[in-house]
């Protein structure tokens, strides 16, 4: 916080709401107004009357049922608006771009928001599946594969409410119709390190995702490979694309600034990433 002449010439009313919605993270995505109080340590009525103003103004929403609070779309759109200047998607830009080339495929980079996934950048095959998608463009997380690797990696807690949230609606002849079986693929995704689509989004489409991590070690996007269904199968298209997209993955979150301190998902990369190069 800026002192002296400087802050006195600060909004604190603007300081204050923006310092609310700095509070949420990955970790803590959904907060309640006695939490918000406790972090920022303001009166429980102050942070009330500013969270009201931010749920006017769209920045924030409340979960009927637990009557706490998470970042709304329109700050995602904020932050998918900073993705045409710098930050991941010029980031990530060559490597999407290297992965395409390399296979001859489309090749995508998404971001979560809440059950959706934004399209961030897409690097578009001449044979691709006419799916009229482009960067700006919304899909649902639960049946894209993009979308398994984002939540995934989501805190139990956030995941849960999350998957209790989302309506299934059959689109591709293998879509997931429950939380069940949607909770074991997020399971299987975490084993694996990475996430399968096939047929769920839409008939004929298979794809490949690997999750992308910030410096924090959070996962911040994903990126996937795009095929005909008619042209891979399942098994050609895991044993072909997928170690090249989790060393696209790994490599981007290289580029972000992530470390992995252990084993389980750096190594496994790292490793990938000498395969796919040699």
């Amino acid at each position: 916080m800026p002192s002296g002449s400087a802050s006195s010439r600060l909004s604190s009313s603007l300081v204050r709401g923006l310092a609310i919605l700095s509070a949420f993270s990955p970790q803590r995505s959904v907060l309640g107004i006695s939490e918000l109080a406790a972090i920022l340590s303001m009166r429980t009525a102050t942070v009330h009357r500013y969270v009201r103003t931010l749920e006017h103004l769209g920045y924030l929403s409340q979960d009927p049922a637990t009557r706490r609070y998470r970042l709304s779309t329109r700050v995602v759109d904020l932050g998918f608006a900073s993705l045409n200047s710098m930050s991941l998607r010029d980031i990530a830009s060559p490597t999407l771009r290297e992965l395409s080339a390399k296979f001859g495929q489309t090749a995508n980079l998404a971001v979560l928001d809440d059950l959706q996934i934004i399209y961030a950048d897409r690097v578009v095959a001449p044979m691709a599946l006419n799916l009229q998608l482009q960067v700006g463009s919304r899909l649902p997380a639960y049946c894209t594969s993009m979308g398994k690797a984002l939540l995934a990696f989501l805190p139990p807690d956030d995941l849960a409410n999350r998957v209790a949230r989302i309506e299934f609606i059959g689109r591709g002849p293998n879509a997931i119709h429950s939380r069940r079986a949607l909770l074991q693929a997020l399971r299987e995704v975490r084993d694996r390190g990475f996430a399968i689509n096939d047929e769920e989004l839409d008939f004929g489409l298979r794809s490949v995702a690997a999750p992308i991590r910030a410096n924090s070690g959070d996962v911040a996007a994903a990126v996937n490979l795009a095929v005909h269904a008619s042209r891979f199968t399942l098994p050609q298209l895991v044993t072909s694309y997928a170690p090249a997209v989790v060393a696209a993955a790994a490599e981007i979150s290289e580029k972000l600034g992530y470390r992995h301190p252990g084993a389980s998902y750096g190594d496994t990369q790292v490793a990938t990433r000498r395969r796919t190069r040699a």
